[in-house]
């Protein structure tokens, strides 16, 4: 049986229509990147300005400005260990114009406190990390132990009576303080701070045995002979340091990094996603860029999404343990 003229041009504008839909429903996807940014970028840092998150967010904010016309602000909201800025993000339209520095403190506050209004794992979309910085394990000059298995020795023979001290109560000088203990097989007693400041002023006074510094502040100490410098954090030396053994010459496999990221609202579309993971990575692995970071014992990264979210999984599930068997709570 043969269609009629009329039929046979309506079942083909019917097909053709039909055919279209999967090409049109594309188009928004592939096209969302491309009037993006259309308005300033708010680039929220959890923490007290001149830190280093700020820092990083201020360099990378500024050449993002140069690159694209667009203006990044850089937020400050610092509070109750990073949460109030990380709601204030993840609470945020899901289109891009809004990212949060992302560390450590963000990967284990599900874990080190009772109660989070947001789901990190489920609101928080990783998207680059900028940066890792190693800590280098200093002692006061006036304790016995020049090197870390002699630290750990001492430890054993003196139990909880060897003080270390951080920025305070889950930090991550903290926590690799309480990973060195765990591995080692010792129990030290923890001092907590309110910021690394405070925290080296009585290390420098000898109120406290030890504490693990970020480098730059750290090493003019060392250097003046105010401190003593007998590990460092990362699975091998440090360029900048190379007389400081890796603390897991002495514990294999020991390794507690700071970590520096940016990550976004979850349900930002993928090629909005792809187009600022691709501008970042461009800016933080220049040559300049580097060398800036490693004047300041940092290491550029700049990796893909998918790899700073497997990363960043990882250092949740990682401290979790730690945290969890240490009984730590900051709340």
């Amino acid at each position: 049986m043969q269609m009629s003229k009329s039929v046979h041009s309506i079942a083909c504008a019917a097909i053709a229509a039909f055919t279209a839909v999967p090409v049109a429903a594309q188009r928004p996807a592939a096209d969302s990147a491309a009037g993006f940014p259309s308005r300033p970028i708010r680039m929220i840092v959890p923490f007290a300005p001149q830190g280093p998150n700020d820092q990083l967010a201020r360099m990378v904010g500024i050449k993002l400005t140069e690159a694209w016309g667009q203006q990044v602000v850089v937020d400050n909201r610092p509070g109750a260990g990073t949460v109030i800025g990380t709601e204030l993000a993840v609470r945020a339209p899901a289109d891009g114009h809004t990212m949060l520095m992302i560390s450590l403190s963000t990967a284990v506050n599900p874990v080190l406190r009772s109660k989070l209004p947001y789901d990190t794992a489920k609101e928080l979309q990783p998207l680059i990390n900028l940066a890792v910085s190693p800590n280098i394990l200093v002692t006061h000059p006036s304790v016995q132990a020049k090197n870390i298995a002699e630290l750990l020795a001492l430890a054993k023979a003196k139990p909880g009576e060897i003080t270390y001290a951080s920025g305070g109560t889950g930090a991550a000088t903290h926590l690799a303080g309480e990973l060195l203990a765990s591995m080692g097989g010792v129990k030290m007693t923890h001092v907590p701070y309110k910021g690394a400041n405070p925290a080296t002023i009585d290390l420098l006074g000898g109120r406290v045995a030890w504490m693990f510094g970020t480098i730059l502040p750290t090493l003019p100490h060392v250097r003046a002979g105010k401190l003593r410098a007998i590990g460092i954090s990362s699975p091998k030396r440090a360029p900048t340091l190379p007389d400081v053994p890796a603390i897991a010459e002495t514990l294999p496999g020991f390794e507690a990094l700071s970590f520096y990221g940016i990550g976004v609202p979850a349900g930002v579309p993928r090629p909005v996603l792809a187009k600022l993971n691709s501008e970042i990575a461009r800016i933080i692995t220049m040559p300049d860029t580097r060398e800036q970071l490693r004047q300041q014992g940092a290491e550029a990264v700049g990796n893909s999404q998918a790899e700073f979210t497997a990363f960043f999984k990882g250092e949740m599930t990682k401290w979790a343990k730690v945290i969890k068997e240490a009984g730590i709570k900051a709340d």
